[in-house]
């Protein structure tokens, strides 16, 4: 049975404070209990988040929400505030069946990241963003240009990217205090601790292969493949399926690896990340036709398990992913 391991719920890349009526400013936060509000109290406002370095204020629970990445979207549907959302972009696959209802009347702005006249256009109160590029010059808008016109931004906290913010490694606590203070942030406390204690129980119940078994997690790539290393959501959801990932002594949370290193690691299976763009199949193909991995007992044998793009993200499918692989993993065979 896995553990809830690694950094208390209030890890540096979420501090949450409320903020008082009359303006005070408030101390630097402790523990995820004292900074965010029990779903009985509901949430304080005005409340202010350091979110990857950026402080964000919100009056209010926003009302008119753009969210960038399927994690963003899928978290907004989880905790059934599809209500909030005017529109969404950059998805990275099909939703979850279980909100695949609730989602199909939001408005899809655009297949990829909206740039900031789009954006501006819909007026929203909040870009709720997966990775920070989404919230950038070069995406919806930068940070500090959009809250001066009124936007406020949010970044996915699994996603920060500078070394005080950046979750190292990834753990399912980060995950579940990411739906904690969005819970916050929309005074949907309730909804959230719902979630998270659903997900914990199911985690809890999670029982990992227990073979040794080495995997590949292969995210894209032909020339040089692009794999879940040693931080990130990848290695967090093997390391609770009991798969000792091939790169987890790399300290990232994606990495390139070369095909020679994979050969020489010969993983037992071998995890494909199903996307439009780089779909399971096509991998397959690569692999069998690639005479650098063609003769893997895993390519030979087809020792694959697939995950959707949206659930190897950090977010609110991770556990349902780990599920998932054990019971592809009770498929496989090994000598």
């Amino acid at each position: 049975m896995p553990t809830l391991t690694g950094r208390p719920l209030a890890a540096s890349a979420i501090l949450l404070t409320a903020l008082v009526v009359s303006g005070c400013s408030a101390s630097a936060p402790s523990t995820a209990a004292e900074d965010t509000p029990s779903p009985a109290a509901g949430s304080a406002y005005p409340l202010t988040i350091d979110n990857c370095g950026t402080s964000v204020t919100f009056d209010e629970a926003p009302e008119d929400v753009l969210a960038i990445k399927s994690t963003s979207i899928e978290m907004m549907l989880a905790l059934g505030l599809e209500d909030h959302l005017i529109g969404t972009a950059f998805s990275d696959g099909p939703l979850a069946a279980a909100w695949a209802g609730r989602g199909a009347e939001i408005p899809v702005i655009s297949d990829k990241v909206p740039g900031q006249e789009a954006t501006l256009e819909l007026e929203p109160d909040l870009v709720y963003a997966g990775w920070e590029s989404n919230v950038t010059a070069d995406g919806a808008g930068d940070r500090e240009v959009l809250a001066s016109l009124g936007v406020n931004t949010f970044v996915s906290p699994s996603a920060c990217q500078e070394p005080d913010y950046q979750p190292t490694p990834l753990t399912f606590d980060d995950v579940f205090a990411e739906i904690e203070q969005v819970g916050a942030i929309f005074d949907a406390s309730d909804a959230a601790a719902d979630l998270v204690t659903d997900l914990q129980g199911r985690l809890e119940a999670v029982t990992p292969d227990d073979r040794g078994l080495t995997a590949l997690w292969f995210s894209s790539g032909s020339d040089t493949p692009f794999v879940g290393a040693g931080i990130g959501a990848p290695q967090m959801m093997m390391d609770a399926a009991g798969l000792t990932n091939i790169a987890e002594d790399v300290d990232e949370t994606w990495s390139s690896l070369s095909w020679e290193a994979i050969v020489d690691a010969n993983p037992d299976v071998i995890v494909l990340v199903d996307s439009a763009w780089s779909s399971a199949e096509k991998k397959i193909g690569m692999l069998e036709t690639n005479p650098a991995t063609a003769q893997l007992p895993a390519v030979v044998s087809g020792r694959y398990l697939i995950v959707p793009f949206p659930a190897g993200e950090a977010g609110v499918r991770n556990v349902e992913a780990v599920e998932s692989l054990l019971t592809q993993l009770e498929a496989i065979d090994l000598p």
